[in-house]
């Protein structure tokens, strides 16, 4: 049976919630109403742009709505108002989203509904939580993985779009929704004209072959279909291409779209293999991952003869670690490879590392360092708690300083500049 994500919300967003929600911020029931009927599409919107960027998009959103939805949050919504910090969050990861277009689309929705800017925002900042704690719960009954959750997601953008209310379609662009629709109707579109041509052919070549040959149609036909098929399962509507974490992210550039190009073959699913450290421990890691790399330069002759200003430009990304969005928190997910990081350590109890953290552009550039900085740190009191924060005496976050890719660039091309990373000390 399909769902629909917004009606979904919506039916959950109940009038006494709206009721409270209104006496809470000194505004009138029916301008509240208003504002949820826009707020509600437009947080759907970004979190299925998010999750329709790649794998590493639909990781994070998945990761963060089912923390919310394990927080208890649905049952206990109208615990919302006094609750700072999961309001705070739901500001945070809105914010995180839309950059320097967050206080636009506030005041866009506080003009369409007749409420105050900050009454716009408090309410988006309650939306967001009860959003994700419900994409959480769908994900956790179906059992959904990444790829599960972004193509529920992208499947949704025509209900979002047709939720938005015409005062507010103009969020469409904004939210990145435009874009993902358009793609789809080209894609249609390329069906339909491939298929035409297609089955035109097919008819010209049995009319040509007289009348004997007219039982060739159906096989034609068939054919028709199986290239619709071929478009739509094999290039897929709902199957967005995604980045291969193990790949080097330290220097991706969008992709030059001005020219048409063969298509790339899709990266193989990668695989974990054990690797076993000098100390006999077994480690499960990506084949060329951070665990590989980091392995190997220890033990070369380049490490060995290095000096610590030699390997400040030596720096090692982690492939499989994510936070919440907006968050220093890690996600569950990473906790393998801090593990194997840990292992590593203690395996070369010599070898001393640091932490450095790194964001986009996208955003205010004091909130990037702060961010990034907390980040790292994170990493560093996890790799403490696992018993080697001697050998990790340092953290730090660089923000956006060594970003390379424009703060207008798609979110999958400023994924490369969104990384933690690690280097070698020798002090």
């Amino acid at each position: 049976m399909s769902i629909n994500i917004v009606d979904l919300v919506k039916n959950y967003v109940s009038q006494d919630l709206i009721a409270k929600a209104g006496s809470f911020l000194n505004e009138s029931e029916g301008n509240v109403s208003n504002a949820v009927s826009g707020i509600i599409p437009a947080v759907l919107g970004l979190f299925a742009s998010k999750a329709s960027s790649g794998e590493q998009g639909a990781s994070e959103v998945l990761d963060s709505a089912k923390g919310f939805f394990n927080s208890g949050i649905l049952s206990n919504s109208g615990s919302l108002f006094g609750n700072a910090d999961i309001l705070s969050k739901g500001t945070g990861l809105f914010k995180g989203l839309l950059g320097d277009k967050t206080n636009s689309v506030i005041d866009t929705i506080s003009n369409f509904a007749g409420i105050k800017s900050s009454s716009s925002g408090s309410l988006i900042s309650m939306i967001v939580p009860l959003v994700l704690g419900l994409l959480g719960k769908h994900a956790t009954e179906n059992n959904l993985n990444a790829s599960g959750f972004s193509s529920l997601l992208g499947s949704q953008k025509n209900n979002i779009l047709g939720a938005l209310p015409s005062g507010l379609s103009s969020l469409g662009a904004a939210l990145g929704l435009n874009s993902i629709s358009d793609g789809v109707h080209q894609t249609v579109s390329n069906v339909q004209e491939a298929a035409a041509s297609t089955y035109n052919y097919a008819e010209d070549t049995a009319r040509k072959a007289g009348g004997g040959a007219k039982w060739l149609l159906p096989l034609l036909l068939l054919a028709v279909i199986a290239l619709a098929l071929w478009y739509f399962l094999g290039k897929g509507c709902n199957n967005p291409s995604t980045t291969g974490t193990g790949t080097d992210t330290s220097a991706v550039a969008p992709v030059d779209t001005s020219t048409a190009v063969p298509e790339t073959p899709a990266p193989a699913t990668r695989t974990l293999a054990e690797v076993v450290l000098p100390n006999g421990t077994k480690l499960q890691a990506y084949p060329g991952g951070i665990e590989d790399q980091l392995i190997q330069f220890i033990q070369s002759d380049a490490y060995k003869n290095a000096t610590d200003s030699t390997l400040k430009e030596k720096w090692f990304n982690f492939d499989d670690l994510n936070f919440d969005f907006g968050t220093t928190k890690l996600t569950d997910s990473s906790k393998r490879q801090l593990d194997n990081i840990a292992a590593i350590l203690k395996a070369f109890p010599d070898v001393k590392m640091k932490v450095g953290g790194y964001t986009d552009k996208k955003g205010d550039d004091a909130a990037n360092l702060k961010l990034s900085d907390g980040r790292a740190k994170a990493v560093q009191a996890a790799l403490k708690a696992a018993g080697v924060g001697a050998q990790v005496p340092e953290a730090e976050g660089y923000g956006e300083k060594l970003a390379q890719v424009d703060e207008n660039a798609s979110d999958e091309a400023r994924a490369a500049d969104r990384r933690t990373s690690v280097r070698l000390l020798k002090k």
